[in-house]
């Protein structure tokens, strides 16, 4: 297997309660924050939390495009998973930290290609992706400490 990761941080000038009920919240927050490289984002079901099932398109490149629906599940209170049904696509969404301060850690994994396709999506597709979860997170960041 070729397992592809690509990991982004941010520290927010917030608590970890108010940090973490921003990441679940799929109907407002979330749509606030996308970048660029997401349209068609639709909350399909739910909306807070686990339970929910989410839609949008991610243009990772020009080239790039690709079609996900997650069903969210909350493993552990700090913790989020995004599985795509589309796909062996998986973020994981995790919130610590004490006091008014909080880090979010992105993680996002998935089955990468074989042969040289593959060789090349696991040297530059985890810094592509990095970037556009670092923009999130930077937006999530300042939605949180307006």
């Amino acid at each position: 297997m070729n397992q592809v990761q690509a990991v982004a941080e941010q520290a927010i000038d917030a608590p970890v309660d108010q940090v973490r009920a921003a990441v679940a919240d799929y109907a407002g927050v979330r749509g606030k924050i996308l970048t660029s490289h997401y349209r068609d984002y639709e909350v399909r079901s739910g909306g807070t939390g686990a339970g929910s099932v989410v839609h949008w398109t991610l243009q990772a490149t020009q080239k790039r495009v690709r079609d996900v629906l997650v069903e969210v599940s909350e493993p552990q209170p700090d913790v989020l998973v995004e599985a795509d049904k589309n796909s062996t696509l998986i973020s994981t969404w995790t919130v610590q930290g004490s006091g008014s301060s909080s880090v979010v850690r992105l993680v996002t994994t998935w089955e990468g290609a074989n042969g040289i396709g593959g060789f090349f999506e696991r040297i530059f597709a985890p810094a592509g992706l990095r970037r556009i979860h670092g923009e999130l997170l930077a937006n999530l960041k300042r939605e949180i400490e307006a």
